[in-house]
């Protein structure tokens, strides 16, 4: 199952490396993904019970119509033409505030086919601006992902929320998988901007100390990032692997680069 929307940071290339830590009956555990973005795993896993989350409120949204009223969202999406000009219409279109959700939803799944290379990206102020992409002959409408997506969705929770839910929400023996913001490799490759506060340095060891609370409670988690994030995670089972960047506002960017797993699976009993 292909995941509907392009994602920076999506997972697509790290897909069977994040499932080679997970415990061979992780499809019958519940699973919780508090940073769904893209959902590349998510899609792949297919659980049959937990919860996913995303502060972005347009992405919820999005999942929430997509689950819902797949067919409303395909019918309206397939209104809007590829060309310029209709692109920042409609990405003005997109900032205003109190759109009905199907629009809303429509509107993002138009502008991550249509837009400089898939980015969702906002500024101070909450405004989308990514420019117009151009490609030949996109697929704006993928319609039997989004009926695939639909199924897969009914079966778990859609938050919009802190990560912090997962202190009430998860239990031991469940999985998580957790793919936050990435702590930046330097000034200039910084790029978190998905919501209007970012991830700071402050949110990623918020971020460790809810997962060694969890991990104390016997919950198994994996979570990917940056290397500048390892000293975090001292005493976890770490890997350093290569993620192909398709995805990246300079071209000199998108090929292979260093991403840790850090998971504590392995480390204790596998209990359900």
């Amino acid at each position: 199952m292909t995941a509907i929307l392009k994602w920076a940071g999506g997972k697509r290339s790290l897909i069977q490396a994040i499932l080679a830590t997970f415990p061979p009956d992780y499809a019958e555990r519940t699973y919780h993904e508090p940073f769904l973005g893209g959902g590349a795993l998510f899609f792949t896993v297919k659980p049959k019970r937990g919860t996913v989350n995303d502060i972005n409120p347009h992405l919820i949204n999005f999942y929430r119509i997509v689950r819902d009223e797949p067919d409303k969202l395909i019918k309206e999406a397939s209104k809007y033409p590829y060309d310029r000009d209709t692109y920042y219409q409609l990405r003005d279109r997109f900032n205003e505030d109190g759109l009905p959700p199907v629009e809303d939803a429509a509107l993002l799944l138009y502008l991550n086919k249509t837009g400089y290379n898939g980015l969702y990206r906002v500024n101070r102020r909450g405004v989308f601006n990514v420019p117009f992409g151009t490609y030949k002959n996109p697929t704006i409408v993928p319609e039997e992902d989004i009926h695939a997506a639909s199924e897969a969705l009914t079966r778990v929770e859609l938050r919009n929320e802190d990560f912090s839910y997962l202190i009430d929400t998860a239990h031991e023996g469940d999985i998580l998988y957790l793919d936050p913001p990435y702590e930046p490799l330097s000034r200039t490759s910084n790029f978190n901007t998905y919501s209007t506060n970012g991830f700071p340095w402050a949110d990623q060891e918020r971020l460790s100390k809810t997962i060694r609370e969890l991990d104390a409670r016997g919950v198994l988690f994996v979570l990917s990032n940056s290397e500048p994030v390892k000293k975090l995670y001292k005493g976890f089972r770490t890997t350093t692997v290569h993620a192909n960047r398709s995805i990246n506002t300079k071209t000199t960017g998108r090929g292979p680069i260093r991403e840790i797993i850090v998971t504590n699976i392995g480390k204790r009993a596998i209990r359900r």
